[in-house]
C-alpha cells in the first residue's frame, strides 16, 4: 500500500473489476448536470476502446462508494457494461469529497455555479478557512472568494444564466446589481439578446445610473414658524386691497390654534 500526495488517502496498489450495481454514488459528487448526448457519445467509445481510465472508489458498508467517475461510470452503464475498472483507495469522508471536486476541476466538467456550491459545501461540511481550501485545491484565496461570491446571486438568476450557457463573467457583472429583481430582468435580458460580457456590463452600468421607476415622492417642507404662513396672508390681502378689492381678515388665538377669518366681497370675486 503506497500514500498518494493527498493527505489521508491511500492506494491499494491493485485495479479491481466491481460490478457496476455494487457501486454507490457520491453523495457529494458536486457535478449535477450531465449532458445525455455526450454521455452517449462516451458510452459509444467506451465499447470500442473500454475504459481507460480506472474509477476510483472506497469501500462502505454494503458495497463500494464512488470517490472519483461518476461521467464514466453512467457511461459505462449505457454502454451494457456489467463490470468496471476500478481503483480502490482508504480515505476519509473529507479527502473524497476533495478528490471528487479536484477531478471535476482539473477536467472542466463543472460550471461556475457547481463549481461554487461544491466549495461551499466542502468549507462548511468540514469546517475549513477559504485559505485552506484554496491551498488544497491548489488556487489562489482571491479565486476562491470570488466563486463563493456568485452565491450572493439570486437562485433564479443563476437557473436562467445556466440554461442560456452564459458563463461566470456574465454572472459577475450582475453581481453589482442588489435588487433581485433588477438581477432576474438583467439576466433575461442577457439571454435573450445573447449579450457578451461586455455588452452585459454596459447594461448593467446603465440600470445602476438609471433612476428609480418607482413613485418618486414628495418633497416634505419642515416650517418652524407659523409666523412665515401669516406674512404671506398678510401680503396677500394688501396686495388686494392695492387692487382696490375690500377684503380684511380677522384673527382670534386660543390655547390650541390661531382662527382666521378672511372676508371677501362676492362682487370681486
Amino acid at each position: 500500500m503506497r500514500l498518494l500526495p493527498k493527505k489521508g488517502i491511500f492506494d491499494s496498489g491493485r485495479v479491481l473489476f466491481l460490478p457496476v450495481d455494487s457501486i454507490l454514488p457520491n453523495p457529494d459528487q458536486p457535478r449535477t448536470l450531465f449532458s445525455q448526448p455526450e454521455l452517449e457519445e462516451l458510452a459509444d467509445s467506451i465499447q470500442s476502446m473500454g475504459i481507460l481510465q480506472p474509477l476510483t472508489v472506497r469501500r462502505r458498508e454494503g458495497g463500494w462508494e464512488l470517490v472519483a467517475g461518476e461521467r464514466r461510470l453512467r457511461a459505462a452503464k449505457l454502454a451494457g457494461l456489467r463490470e468496471v475498472p476500478c481503483l480502490s483507495i482508504q480515505t476519509d469522508g473529507q479527502s473524497s469529497s476533495l478528490l471528487a471536486l479536484v477531478e471535476n476541476l482539473q477536467r472542466r466538467d463543472l460550471d461556475f455555479w457547481e463549481e461554487a456550491l461544491a466549495l461551499r459545501k466542502l468549507i462548511d461540511t468540514y469546517h475549513i478557512s477559504q485559505d485552506e481550501a484554496a491551498r488544497r485545491l491548489g488556487k489562489s484565496q482571491s479565486a476562491v472568494a470570488n466563486k463563493l461570491r456568485l452565491l450572493k446571486l439570486d437562485p433564479a438568476v443563476l437557473t436562467i444564466l445556466r440554461e442560456g450557457g452564459c458563463t461566470e463573467r456574465h454572472a459577475r457583472a450582475l453581481l453589482r446589481l442588489e435588487d433581485p429583481a433588477q438581477q432576474r430582468e438583467a439576466a433575461r435580458q442577457v439571454t435573450e439578446r445573447s449579450l457578451t460580457v461586455a455588452q452585459t456590463e454596459s447594461m448593467v452600468e446603465a440600470m445602476l445610473s438609471s433612476p428609480s421607476s418607482g413613485p418618486k415622492k414628495k418633497p416634505t417642507f419642515i416650517v418652524k414658524d407659523v409666523r412665515l404662513f401669516l406674512n404671506t396672508i398678510s401680503r396677500s390681502l394688501d396686495l388686494m386691497r392695492s387692487a382696490g378689492v375690500n377684503a380684511c381678515c380677522r384673527r382670534e388665538d386660543t390655547d390650541e390654534e390661531i382662527l382666521l377669518t378672511i372676508h371677501i366681497p362676492r362682487r370681486a370675486t
